[in-house]
């Protein structure tokens, strides 16, 4: 008992700093979020986040996966350094940065928010943060291809330093367990169920066959193949996915890939998900219950989904004096 009685205090003690650390993590949230406004260039650029919705409206319409890539661009900002636009800043001679890590290899959308940057530069100068461009396109991608639209809350201003290191750690890898997950997102400031919810953004787009290959060549000890996954659904990948083709690109929701719907999570509840990190929303209770109450109440996942974007979108943000205002998304300044 006297032995037991430290490791139990220890024990305690341990686990009130980690609640300490998420209730000063979701503060620091919440003073984020109080710093953005919705509507915050009604006055100083009225006719921003039309510019933004018209060029993801061409993107979207000229390749519909661009929607996708769209969603994952904000994404991947959010995860490192904050929202501040650093994904978008391209590599120099002396600094490889986010946006050539290998993790960010296949983002894609660029393009959509050079195009609304510029035009935005002829309207208002100056004024528009890149930060900023990325949050609405993101929204405006999602209701294209049938997600519930919201309010994004502005001001966020862009941060100059991207580094590719910096995206180890910070973006969840397609390997990740519940565990990891967790740990990566509450590191952020999010909660498991927000978690769950942003997984959904895998209702749409495509992953490259190196992100779960080894889930169908090179699996423990099963002849290489992971038991937790539908047969007839790694027999198709299979396929698809010849073990010399790593760059190969599959749909993330074979059935309605570029539609925004909760097929995600019917095809985790029947084993079909594609990524590791996917499947193992299964495997935990806690999350496979949001899994499954997701597959037969789509509104709810909607407005979950909408709700952990908008708490996403306040991750590290640089408010009023911090940061700058590119005047070119990709080149610092």
């Amino acid at each position: 008992t006297y032995m037991e009685a430290p490791a139990a205090r220890g024990g305690e003690r341990m686990r009130l700093r980690v609640v300490a650390v998420v209730v000063v993590l979701a503060m620091a949230a919440a003073t984020a979020r109080a710093q953005l406004q919705v509507g915050y260039y009604d006055t100083l650029c009225p006719a921003a986040e039309i510019i933004v919705q018209q060029e993801v409206s061409k993107g979207v319409s000229g390749s519909p996966g661009t929607a996708a890539g769209l969603l994952r661009l904000h994404f991947h900002d959010c995860f490192v350094r904050g929202c501040d636009g650093s994904v978008l800043l391209d590599s120099t001679p002396g600094n490889q940065a986010e946006k050539d890590a290998a993790p960010n290899s296949s983002l894609r959308g660029f393009e959509v928010i050079d195009a609304a940057k510029t035009r935005l530069e002829q309207a208002c100068y100056g004024v528009v943060s890149c930060a900023d461009v990325l949050a609405f396109a993101a929204r405006d991608a999602l209701a294209l291809v049938g997600g519930s639209s919201y309010q994004v809350p502005a001001g966020r201003r862009d941060g100059n330093v991207s580094v590719a290191g910096e995206t180890n750690g910070n973006l969840p890898p397609p390997t990740a367990n519940v565990n990891q997950l967790n740990q990566i997102f509450g590191s952020k400031g999010l909660s498991q169920a927000q978690m769950v919810a942003l997984s959904g953004a895998h209702t749409v787009g495509m992953a490259q066959c190196s992100s779960f290959s080894s889930r169908l060549y090179s699996y423990g000890t099963n002849g290489g193949k992971d038991p937790s996954m539908d047969p007839a659904y790694l027999a198709t990948l299979s396929t698809q996915c010849p073990q010399s083709g790593a760059s190969q690109p599959v749909a993330m929701d074979p059935v309605t890939p570029n539609t925004f719907d909760t097929n995600y999570y019917a095809n985790v509840a029947a084993n079909r998900g594609l990524l590791a990190s996917d499947q193992a929303l299964l495997a935990d209770n806690s999350t496979a219950a949001q899994v499954l109450g997701y597959t037969t109440s789509p509104g709810t996942f909607q407005t979950d989904f909408a709700s952990a974007m908008v708490a996403m979108g306040a991750i590290g943000v640089l408010t009023g004096n911090q940061g700058t205002i590119r005047t070119n998304c990709r080149v610092v300044g």
